[in-house]
C-alpha cells in the first residue's frame, strides 16, 4: 500500500469517529501529514479524501492556497516594482498573509458550512518562504466551525510540527492523520 493510500484509509476510519462539539477552535484542526515528495500523488487523490468525507456524511469543502501568492501578487498595486526589487517586499507579505488568512476564514465562516463540514486546506507547501502556516493557522483556528483538514507536507515529533521538513517547527494543538494510523 503507498502511503497515499495508507493516509486515505486512515482518513476513512478517523471521519466516521463521532465529533465533540464542545472543542476549542485548535482543538478541531487534523493535519493530514505526509512526506512533501508525495504532493502530487495527494493532489491526484483529493477527491478520494471529499469521497469520503461526504460517505461519512459530512459537507466537503476545499480551499486550494497554491496559487494564492500569485492571485495576490496580480492585484498588487506596486507588482512591478516588486519584480525588480523583491527584497522590498518585505512588508507587502504582511498584506499577503492577511489575504490568505481572509480568504481561509471567508470559506470557514460561509453560510454554506456548518459544525458537520469539513473544510480542507491544500496546498500549504506553496506558502513556504511568505508566510508561516502557524500564523494562519493561529488566525483562522477561532473562527473553525465544524473541523479543519490541513493536508500537511511535512513531519511530526510529539506535538511539534515541520512544514516540508525543512525549518524548525512549531507546537500546535492538531489532531494528526498518518498512513501509518492503526484502526
Amino acid at each position: 500500500m503507498s502511503a497515499i493510500e495508507g493516509l486515505l484509509k486512515a482518513y476513512e476510519r478517523f471521519i466516521k469517529l463521532p465529533w465533540d462539539k464542545t472543542l476549542a477552535g485548535p482543538q478541531k484542526v487534523w493535519f493530514a501529514i505526509y512526506e512533501p515528495a508525495q504532493e502530487r500523488r495527494l493532489r491526484f487523490r483529493l477527491p478520494e479524501f471529499e469521497l469520503a468525507t461526504k460517505s461519512a456524511g459530512h459537507p466537503w469543502v476545499l480551499v486550494d492556497l497554491t496559487d494564492s501568492f500569485g492571485e495576490w501578487m496580480a492585484d498588487h498595486e506596486y507588482r512591478d516594482a516588486y519584480f525588480e526589487q523583491p527584497e522590498a517586499m518585505d512588508l507587502a507579505l504582511q498584506d499577503f498573509a492577511a489575504f490568505v488568512v481572509r480568504r481561509v476564514e471567508g470559506s470557514i465562516s460561509a453560510s454554506s458550512t456548518d459544525e458537520s463540514t469539513v473544510v480542507a486546506i491544500f496546498g500549504l507547501a506553496s506558502l513556504y518562504g511568505l508566510m508561516r502556516a502557524s500564523v494562519l493557522l493561529e488566525a483562522v483556528a477561532p473562527s473553525i466551525r465544524g473541523r479543519l483538514l490541513v493536508f500537511f507536507p511535512g513531519q511530526r515529533e510529539g506535538s511539534n510540527y515541520r512544514l516540508l521538513d525543512a525549518r524548525d517547527g512549531w507546537n500546535y494543538l492538531a489532531v494528526p492523520i498518518t498512513a501509518t494510523e492503526r484502526g
